[in-house]
Protein backbone atom coordinates (compact mmCIF):
# COMPACT_ATOMS: atom_id res chain seq x y z
CA UNK A 1 0.00 0.00 0.00
CA UNK A 2 2.97 2.21 0.89
CA UNK A 3 4.51 1.96 -2.62
CA UNK A 4 0.84 2.53 -4.47
CA UNK A 5 0.71 6.06 -2.25
CA UNK A 6 4.47 6.80 -3.16
CA UNK A 7 3.69 5.94 -6.95
CA UNK A 8 0.30 8.37 -6.92
CA UNK A 9 2.39 11.21 -5.37
CA UNK A 10 5.35 10.93 -7.99
CA UNK A 11 2.61 10.82 -11.03
CA UNK A 12 1.31 13.88 -9.44
CA UNK A 13 4.15 15.45 -9.35
CA UNK A 14 5.48 14.67 -12.64
CA UNK A 15 2.28 16.06 -14.00
CA UNK A 16 2.60 19.13 -12.37
CA UNK A 17 6.09 19.71 -13.47
CA UNK A 18 4.63 19.15 -17.16
CA UNK A 19 2.25 21.27 -16.78
CA UNK A 20 4.84 24.01 -15.34
CA UNK A 21 7.22 23.16 -18.62
CA UNK A 22 4.51 23.09 -21.35
CA UNK A 23 3.32 26.73 -19.59
CA UNK A 24 6.72 27.84 -19.53
CA UNK A 25 7.19 26.64 -22.96
CA UNK A 26 4.52 29.09 -24.26
CA UNK A 27 6.00 31.64 -22.82
CA UNK A 28 9.59 31.21 -24.55
CA UNK A 29 8.32 32.38 -27.90
CA UNK A 30 8.92 35.97 -29.31
CA UNK A 31 5.73 38.54 -29.90
CA UNK A 32 7.11 37.77 -33.67
CA UNK A 33 7.10 33.99 -33.50
CA UNK A 34 3.87 33.91 -31.61
CA UNK A 35 2.35 36.09 -34.44
CA UNK A 36 4.02 34.44 -37.03
CA UNK A 37 2.15 31.21 -35.58
CA UNK A 38 -1.17 32.10 -34.48
CA UNK A 39 -3.18 31.40 -37.12
CA UNK A 40 -5.68 34.69 -36.07
CA UNK A 41 -3.30 37.65 -37.38
CA UNK A 42 -1.65 36.12 -40.79
CA UNK A 43 -2.56 39.43 -41.88
CA UNK A 44 -1.44 41.43 -39.25
CA UNK A 45 1.64 39.40 -39.10
CA UNK A 46 2.41 39.94 -43.16
CA UNK A 47 2.16 43.69 -42.55
CA UNK A 48 4.61 43.29 -39.51
CA UNK A 49 6.89 41.31 -41.75
CA UNK A 50 7.01 44.35 -43.99
CA UNK A 51 8.64 46.61 -41.39
CA UNK A 52 11.65 47.20 -39.54
CA UNK A 53 9.42 46.34 -36.36
CA UNK A 54 9.43 42.90 -37.11
CA UNK A 55 13.04 42.34 -35.86
CA UNK A 56 12.36 44.31 -32.95
CA UNK A 57 9.54 41.96 -31.83
CA UNK A 58 12.38 39.57 -31.49
CA UNK A 59 14.27 41.33 -28.98
CA UNK A 60 13.90 41.48 -25.08
CA UNK A 61 11.38 43.93 -24.84
CA UNK A 62 9.08 44.41 -22.97
CA UNK A 63 6.40 45.21 -25.48
CA UNK A 64 2.46 44.86 -25.42
CA UNK A 65 1.16 44.42 -28.97
CA UNK A 66 -2.85 44.88 -29.94
CA UNK A 67 -2.92 42.63 -33.05
CA UNK A 68 -6.18 42.98 -35.18
CA UNK A 69 -7.40 39.96 -36.01
CA UNK A 70 -8.07 38.35 -39.91
CA UNK A 71 -11.51 38.78 -39.66
CA UNK A 72 -11.09 42.70 -38.76
CA UNK A 73 -9.11 43.58 -41.62
CA UNK A 74 -11.64 41.51 -43.86
CA UNK A 75 -14.08 43.69 -41.99
CA UNK A 76 -12.48 46.96 -42.47
CA UNK A 77 -9.78 47.64 -45.35
CA UNK A 78 -10.93 45.25 -47.85
CA UNK A 79 -8.52 46.19 -50.77
CA UNK A 80 -6.43 48.58 -48.97
CA UNK A 81 -4.50 45.88 -47.13
CA UNK A 82 -2.66 45.17 -50.47
CA UNK A 83 -2.51 48.56 -51.20
CA UNK A 84 -0.33 48.99 -47.89
CA UNK A 85 1.87 46.20 -48.30
CA UNK A 86 3.09 47.76 -51.79
CA UNK A 87 7.04 48.62 -51.19
CA UNK A 88 5.89 52.32 -52.28
CA UNK A 89 3.84 52.72 -48.92
CA UNK A 90 6.40 51.23 -46.55
CA UNK A 91 6.48 54.69 -44.21
CA UNK A 92 2.60 54.01 -43.72
CA UNK A 93 2.91 50.70 -43.14
CA UNK A 94 5.48 51.11 -40.70
CA UNK A 95 2.97 54.19 -39.11
CA UNK A 96 0.05 51.78 -38.77
CA UNK A 97 1.93 48.75 -37.60
CA UNK A 98 3.99 50.87 -35.10
CA UNK A 99 0.55 52.55 -33.51
CA UNK A 100 -0.33 48.69 -32.62
CA UNK A 101 3.01 48.38 -30.24
CA UNK A 102 3.41 50.38 -27.09
CA UNK A 103 6.45 50.01 -24.99
CA UNK A 104 6.38 48.31 -22.11
CA UNK A 105 4.38 45.27 -20.55
CA UNK A 106 0.33 46.22 -20.74
CA UNK A 107 -1.70 43.26 -19.02
CA UNK A 108 -5.17 43.47 -19.32
CA UNK A 109 -4.93 44.50 -15.57
CA UNK A 110 -2.27 47.08 -16.02
CA UNK A 111 -4.76 48.28 -18.27
CA UNK A 112 -7.87 48.15 -15.81
CA UNK A 113 -5.75 49.98 -13.17
CA UNK A 114 -4.88 52.51 -15.51
CA UNK A 115 -8.50 53.23 -16.33
CA UNK A 116 -9.50 53.21 -12.77
CA UNK A 117 -6.82 55.77 -11.78
CA UNK A 118 -7.93 57.88 -14.89
CA UNK A 119 -12.01 57.81 -14.35
CA UNK A 120 -12.83 55.59 -17.35
CA UNK A 121 -9.96 56.83 -19.67
CA UNK A 122 -6.72 56.26 -20.10
CA UNK A 123 -4.01 56.75 -23.23
CA UNK A 124 -0.82 55.02 -24.27
CA UNK A 125 1.95 56.49 -26.53
CA UNK A 126 2.31 53.95 -29.38
CA UNK A 127 6.24 53.38 -30.64
CA UNK A 128 4.89 55.10 -33.73
CA UNK A 129 4.42 58.33 -31.77
CA UNK A 130 0.54 59.10 -31.67
CA UNK A 131 -1.70 58.08 -28.65
CA UNK A 132 -4.75 55.33 -28.30
CA UNK A 133 -7.54 56.05 -25.72
CA UNK A 134 -8.59 53.23 -23.63
CA UNK A 135 -12.20 53.32 -22.12
CA UNK A 136 -14.65 50.44 -20.97
CA UNK A 137 -17.59 49.55 -22.54
CA UNK A 138 -19.32 46.94 -20.00
CA UNK A 139 -16.97 44.72 -19.02
CA UNK A 140 -15.12 45.41 -22.52
CA UNK A 141 -11.53 47.76 -22.83
CA UNK A 142 -11.78 49.58 -26.03
CA UNK A 143 -9.53 50.87 -27.70
CA UNK A 144 -10.49 54.70 -30.25
CA UNK A 145 -7.96 56.08 -32.40
CA UNK A 146 -7.92 59.78 -33.54
CA UNK A 147 -10.51 59.24 -36.07
CA UNK A 148 -12.50 57.73 -33.71
CA UNK A 149 -12.73 54.35 -35.11
CA UNK A 150 -12.90 51.49 -31.77
CA UNK A 151 -11.44 48.26 -31.42
CA UNK A 152 -12.33 45.84 -28.40
CA UNK A 153 -9.51 43.65 -26.72
CA UNK A 154 -11.18 39.92 -27.51
CA UNK A 155 -8.21 38.24 -26.63
CA UNK A 156 -6.54 39.60 -23.68
CA UNK A 157 -3.21 38.75 -22.16
CA UNK A 158 -1.23 36.19 -24.51
CA UNK A 159 2.15 36.38 -22.27
CA UNK A 160 5.22 35.94 -24.39
CA UNK A 161 8.87 36.50 -22.96
CA UNK A 162 9.67 39.59 -24.38
CA UNK A 163 6.10 40.99 -23.46
CA UNK A 164 1.97 40.83 -24.16
CA UNK A 165 0.10 40.25 -27.21
CA UNK A 166 -3.45 41.48 -27.12
CA UNK A 167 -6.29 40.42 -30.05
CA UNK A 168 -8.43 43.00 -31.10
CA UNK A 169 -11.85 42.91 -33.34
CA UNK A 170 -11.47 46.20 -35.05
CA UNK A 171 -8.66 47.96 -37.04
CA UNK A 172 -6.97 51.76 -35.40
CA UNK A 173 -5.38 54.03 -37.57
CA UNK A 174 -2.53 56.30 -36.31
CA UNK A 175 -3.04 60.32 -36.84
CA UNK A 176 -0.03 60.65 -39.31
CA UNK A 177 -0.83 58.30 -42.15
Amino acid sequence: MLILIVSEVSAQQHAISSIKESSSLKVQKSIRTSTASSGKNQVFFAMLEGTDFADLLDLPGPFTVFAPSDLAFQNVLGSSITELLHPDNKEELKAFIGYHIVAGNLSASNILKALSRGKGTTTFTTLQGDIITATMNGLDIVLSDSYGSKASIVVADSNQRNGVIHEIDGIIRPGKM
